[in-house]
């Protein structure tokens, strides 16, 4: 096996990769960082979107397929050693593998044009843990879209990317959508929206029971600490809680988000069913 090709952390291509690790710099280049054998495998499967790939010798040798792959998708991959790998990377142990991908943000008039049956709008999140978490909760429900408002964290942040575990790569995502629009835009192609809220004068059990939840629907979901404004719950149909039957004060977002897209996916597939999580 050759010698790592990237010695120094000082390499031009090492800094420019560094940068990615700051919104400004992602925003300026339209670039972002991928971490991990997961991530870097959706981006190698995606069309023009792996630029680079970095990646240790020992990783190149266990992940052969990912590195293949990424060739195969006309990245540049360079051997490096683990310190560059550890001077590039956002995480505390990584994994041997950072790629550069290209933003993959949809214009929200494409998602529109697309009609869409499950759609989740993050309207005020700003933990990107949280954000990322919720689009891969919205990608295992089927969700055919997610939007993100321009009050919300910035989708490529590198532990947002980490945290949709590769659901960024899967379904359309459009970013820097106003709520009003957000929820105009959809309104008008035919979609119920929805917001989930603790405090909502909906139960999401009693709308399932009364049949209201098979149509399109969004769901609007709001920061981790104060939930949606009032001005943004006035925008939507209905405002709608999960029902509390123990005892907890209440679910974090990401959890009422996966309790409510499945809810929505449930029943737009009654007549259907869906596919088991068991299933390979």
């Amino acid at each position: 096996m050759p010698a790592p090709e990237l010695i120094s952390p000082r390499s031009p291509r090492v800094l420019a990769a560094r940068r990615l690790g700051k919104r400004n710099f992602r925003g300026k280049e339209r670039l972002f960082l991928a971490e991990g054998p997961q991530a870097v495998r959706e981006a190698a499967g995606q069309a023009e979107t792996l630029v680079e790939l970095f990646v240790t010798v020992e990783a190149a040798e266990r992940y052969a397929d990912i590195v293949g792959a990424a060739r195969d998708a006309g990245a540049r991959v360079h051997l490096a050693a683990e310190e560059v790998i550890a001077d590039i990377s956002t995480t505390v142990t990584p994994q041997g593998l950072v790629g550069v991908c290209r933003f993959l943000d949809t214009p929200f008039e494409e998602i529109l044009a697309a009609r869409p049956k499950l759609v989740a709008v993050l309207a005020h999140v700003r933990d990107p843990g949280n954000a990322g978490t919720v689009l891969r909760c919205a990608d295992a429900a089927g969700a055919e879209a997610v939007v993100l408002t321009d009050a919300s964290v910035d989708l490529y942040n590198p532990k947002a990317v980490r945290a949709s575990v590769g659901s960024l790569f899967h379904l359309p995502v459009a970013v820097g959508v106003p709520v009003e629009r957000a929820v105009a835009g959809l309104r008008e192609t035919g979609v119920r929206v929805l917001a989930a809220d603790g405090a909502g004068d909906r139960d999401l059990d009693d709308e399932l029971d009364k049949g209201t939840m098979g149509g399109p629907t969004a769901w609007v979901f709001g920061n981790e600490a104060w939930g949606l404004p009032e001005e943004t719950r006035a925008l939507t149909d209905a405002v709608v809680r999960v029902p509390i039957h123990g005892q907890a004060e209440s679910l974090n977002l990401a959890t009422a988000a996966a309790v409510c897209l499945y809810a929505s996916a449930r029943a737009q597939r009654a007549a259907g069913g869906c596919r088991s999580v068991t299933e390979g």
